[in-house]
């Protein structure tokens, strides 16, 4: 008797939606926290606060609005476009082409789409350091989003599957954030969490663990596509 096939059965997957930073790319590259020191430059310069209290700030917005920039527009009317252009202004030399990334990519039918929180102009220059631009069909950034309106934000994910025609239930959600895959869950989508350590028992709306993201997609068990 053969034992059982242990891959990920991703075979009803035709839409493939990927998170950003930290999914994309191994969370050991370390670029969110250049852009984090910048957020921290941001919020200081916006409130007045000193560098200690500016970051205390700045986290507790991430944690009550998804982001920080949610926080600052909704508490002190920041420009946005100012926001993530400073934050995203950062050298993106730790980034290295995976060649295994790009053939894990290539090998999945359908679509593939990006969701981040970043803005298009962050996502536009990560995907092209990482090789791997030619491969979408699109990318839904926060900056493309009505009112800015981040993850985990359930009109988020409303304004993401509608701008890009997504049928949840035919659709894998990847996302290194846990508890953004939560509204992707309730709308149907396969999720998958993405990183190298579980700090805990994963939440009962993640279905798939991957540590290594290459490793996942080149193992899963996806719909063969037409020669």
């Amino acid at each position: 008797m053969n034992a059982p096939d242990a891959r990920p059965d991703l075979r009803q997957i035709d839409t493939w939606i990927f998170d950003l930073d930290n999914t994309l790319y191994p969370a050991e590259c370390e670029l969110l926290a250049l852009c984090d020191e910048r957020m921290t430059d941001f919020t200081a310069q916006q409130t007045g606060l000193g560098r200690e209290e500016a970051r205390a700030l700045q986290r507790r917005y991430l944690h009550e609005h998804g982001t920080t920039l949610a926080g600052l527009m909704a508490n002190h009317g920041v420009d946005p476009h100012e926001f993530l252009d400073h934050a995203h202004d950062i050298p993106l030399d730790r980034l290295i082409p995976d060649p295994r990334l790009a053939d894990g990519l290539a090998r999945l039918p359908g679509r593939r789409l990006v969701f981040t929180n970043g803005s298009q102009k962050h996502a536009a220059r990560v995907l092209d350091a990482l090789g791997i631009a030619g491969l979408f069909e699109g990318v839904f950034a926060v900056d493309t989003a009505p009112g800015f309106i981040p993850k985990p934000q359930a009109p988020a994910f409303a304004n993401m599957t509608q701008a890009h025609a997504v049928s949840p239930r035919s659709s894998a959600f990847f996302e290194d954030t846990e508890r953004n895959l939560g509204p992707a869950a309730e709308l149907g989508m396969t999720t998958v969490l993405v990183g190298a350590t579980l700090a805990a028992p994963p939440a009962d709306f993640v279905h798939h663990h991957a540590a290594s993201l290459p490793d996942f997609l080149l193992s899963a068990r996806v719909l063969e596509q037409a020669a």
